[in-house]
């Protein structure tokens, strides 16, 4: 049965409430530096264009009600769920805090982004770990570095590709490249032997097998402005070298995130597709996992796993 103390704590990276909370999540963002007027304005601008804000908190606490029901299921026993948001509110040192006062003694920690980089999902570690000091350490974490080769991750994100090739026609006029998309971070984390590039690769090499896909690529999105070289070729580029090799029709797969959020509903939905459509591309992407039956089995593996790892009996 359960240990009814133990708690499992869903990170995502947050998304203001309202265009008029741009500015202080930007600057959240940036670790307390205030953004420049004009950056905070183009960041607004992209926000406004998808209706003034995402559903990232409310997807996520899809996923949150969704798992604690899954882990329910398996033994009959309750699991807590709690989210917590690197950027946003609710903070993940609110959560830790909520985790406390309601007597969890242990949990797992598990980011909502499936590759590992020390800038990335290392930032939601330090998160935990300065929460759990600043409180004197009320309970034990088994913080969950990365699952993008969780077996139900992959058959999850094979059958997304496989459906939306059904939907673009895979055996029409043409052939359709699949291009797998995650958030591009600087190169400078090539200079750590930083397994961000290479645990991309994995996975899409193994959904591609999976999906039975005869050719692919892997290409970066959402680069910062930032002054400094971020990892290519971005999907922009991509896009405009396929249109070269004679490509018409492009399946993106962000297999990099599994909601709908600016990155989604703006850099693919918007700023890719009129990009395509400036080439003469077709561009579908596949669904997002968002809260869907397929995303929880696979977090609830993921949470048993680790669980298995910690030896924590959990629902």
């Amino acid at each position: 049965m359960t240990d009814q103390r133990h708690g499992v704590l869903l990170m995502a990276y947050g998304s203001p409430d309202s265009v008029e909370h741009v500015a202080p999540y930007f600057t959240h963002i940036r670790g307390g530096r205030a953004p420049s007027p004009e950056a905070i304005a183009n960041l607004e601008a992209r926000y406004r264009s998808v209706g003034g804000r995402t559903p990232l908190l409310a997807i996520t606490q899809e996923v949150r009600v969704a798992l604690e029901e899954e882990l329910a299921r398996d033994n009959g026993a309750t699991t807590r769920v709690f989210t917590g948001m690197k950027h946003w509110h609710p903070f993940i040192a609110e959560t830790i805090a909520e985790m406390a006062s309601a007597g969890i003694a242990s949990a797992t920690a598990i980011a909502l982004a499936p590759h590992y980089s020390r800038m990335s999902i290392g930032g939601y570690q330090r998160a935990v770990d300065e929460a759990l000091a600043a409180m004197g350490h009320p309970f034990a974490v088994t913080f969950v570095s990365s699952w993008h080769r969780e077996p139900e991750f992959i058959a999850m994100m094979a059958e997304l590709v496989r459906t939306a090739l059904f939907a673009l026609g895979r055996n029409g006029n043409g052939r359709v490249m699949t291009v797998f998309t995650a958030h591009s971070l600087p190169e400078r984390i090539r200079e750590w032997n930083d397994p961000y590039e290479r645990e991309l690769a994995e996975s899409a090499a193994a959904v591609a097998r999976r999906a039975g896909l005869g050719e692919w690529r892997v290409a970066w999105q959402s680069a910062g402005s930032t002054g400094e070289a971020w990892i290519g070729p971005d999907i922009l580029e991509c896009l405009s070298a396929l249109q070269h090799e004679g490509v018409r029709r492009v399946l993106q797969v962000p297999i990099g995130f599994v909601a709908e959020h600016l990155e989604i509903l703006f850099d693919i939905d918007i700023e890719a597709q009129r990009e395509a459509s400036r080439l003469g591309l077709t561009l579908a992407r596949t669904a997002m996992p968002n809260a869907s039956p397929a995303f929880i089995r696979t977090l609830a593996a993921v949470v048993h796993n680790a669980a298995a790892l910690a030896a924590v009996p959990v629902a």
